[in-house]
């Protein structure tokens, strides 16, 4: 429902800013990074840990030192990444919907699939699945914010698929993307998991050899105390015993030895 909702304001939204856009197509552009951020927020994804816009603190070039800054990396687990770029075709998308007869709506499509075909031709020169800096897959996103507009040039030319795909290039549009999204937010959901179990299992492993460590320690404790009570009975059978010290003392003080002190009686 919310993505049924989301494509209608999308069209409605390309609809209006069409006119105000000619001939900009770097406003057009940010119309459509704009979009794309959008469905990043919905989709449990977090801006900064499982996806980075523009590259912010990356530096991304090829082998000849050129600087790249894709609209978005998806970071993935066993630090892989996956790249999406933005593609808008409004111009082409306001010929088609405004076209008043058949003729004209099967060149608007022919002029969308061209439109497409050029920005598929475009993402692919700049290689970003060989970028340094990067762990990218082999293949990058081509991110189509018109769903209207992808389903009327896939109408008329059902190999578009196929022209991006051996170029490296996956063509997603809004509800594909989220599709896609939804999964990488579900794969992160159990790896965070499975980290969290196995920093449980550390941690556990660890409470565990302290708890040895503790019960050695209490056993020494034990066997110490067993040998001070063992020396604390020989030195009473020493000073009680028979023959022992006190009988002896006593036995001094009855020949008349001169002490301040007497001896307590259970001595």
């Amino acid at each position: 429902k919310t993505l049924a909702e989301l494509n209608q304001q999308i069209s409605k939204d390309a609809s209006d800013l069409t006119n105000a856009m000619k001939g900009q197509n770097k406003l057009q552009g940010n119309w459509g990074e704009l979009i794309l951020e959008k469905l990043l927020e919905q989709s449990g994804l977090r801006k900064g840990e499982e996806y980075t816009v523009q590259a912010e603190g990356l530096k991304l070039q090829d082998e000849e030192g050129n600087r790249y800054q894709p609209d978005v990396i998806i970071n993935l687990p066993e630090k892989r990444h996956l790249v999406i770029d933005s593609k808008v075709s409004l111009i082409t998308w306001n010929s088609f919907i405004n076209a008043e007869t058949e003729e004209k709506r099967q060149q608007a499509k022919a002029e969308l699939v061209k439109s497409l075909k050029s920005h598929i031709s475009g993402l692919y020169e700049k290689h970003y699945h060989n970028l340094g800096g990067i762990n990218s897959l082999d293949f990058v996103l081509m991110f189509i914010p018109l769903e209207g507009s992808f389903s009327a040039a896939l109408q008329h030319d059902p190999n578009l698929f196929g022209f991006a795909w051996d170029k490296r290039i996956v063509l997603v549009t809004p509800t594909t993307l989220m599709a896609t999204l939804k999964t990488i937010a579900s794969i992160w959901k159990h790896e965070h998991q499975n980290q969290n179990a196995l920093e449980i299992a550390r941690q556990g492993g660890a409470l565990y050899d302290k708890f040895v460590a503790f019960y050695e320690d209490m056993q020494k404790i034990k066997k110490n105390m067993d040998q001070t009570s063992k020396s604390y009975d020989d030195a009473m059978i020493k000073l009680q015993g028979k023959g022992g010290l006190s009988s002896r003392a006593q036995s001094l003080k009855e020949l008349g030895v001169k002490a301040a002190k007497r001896l307590p009686s259970e001595a």
